[in-house]
Order: structure tokens, then C-alpha cells, then sequence
């Protein structure tokens, strides 16, 4: 679903951002966050950048087809 080094990367920032007294304990914290946004970030519903991709060329698809119906129904339609 989402890359481990996007989760890795967001908890070091998120562990650079505690103040100097605490970082003693970064490594943990590090950890910390990462489970925790594994946990949170896994619950919502996201899709990959593939299948977003996907999707928008079959919308894009369908939506010319449907442009292209419309068009072809106003032309029959202008016949009458």
C-alpha cells in the first residue's frame, strides 16, 4: 500500500521535531511513530498511485465515449 520508507521518513521527522530532553529516547520514538502511522495510515482507505493512475485513463476513457454519444445523439437529434 504505502512504501515502509514513506513511514520511516515521516517518523524521523516526527522524532527530530521532540525537543533536545527528550531525544535520548529517538530511537524509540522513531519506532514509536512508525507503528503508529503504519496503524492510522492503514486504516484509511488509500489506494496506490498505480491503481489512482489506472482509474483516471478509465475515466478519461469513459469520458470520451460519453462525448462522443452526446455528440452523435445531437446529430440524430438535429436530423428529425
Amino acid at each position: 500500500m504505502i512504501d515502509a520508507k514513506l513511514f520511516n521518513e515521516l517518523a524521523k521527522k516526527l522524532a527530530a521535531a521532540v525537543p533536545g530532553g527528550v531525544r535520548a529516547v529517538q530511537a524509540d520514538l522513531e519506532q514509536q511513530f512508525v507503528s503508529l502511522l503504519q496503524s492510522r495510515l492503514g486504516k484509511l482507505d488509500l489506494v496506490t498511485r498505480d491503481e489512482f493512475d489506472v482509474q483516471r485513463g478509465v475515466l478519461e476513457r469513459t469520458r470520451s465515449k460519453v462525448d462522443a454519444l452526446e455528440k452523435q445523439l445531437a446529430e440524430l437529434e438535429a436530423l428529425k
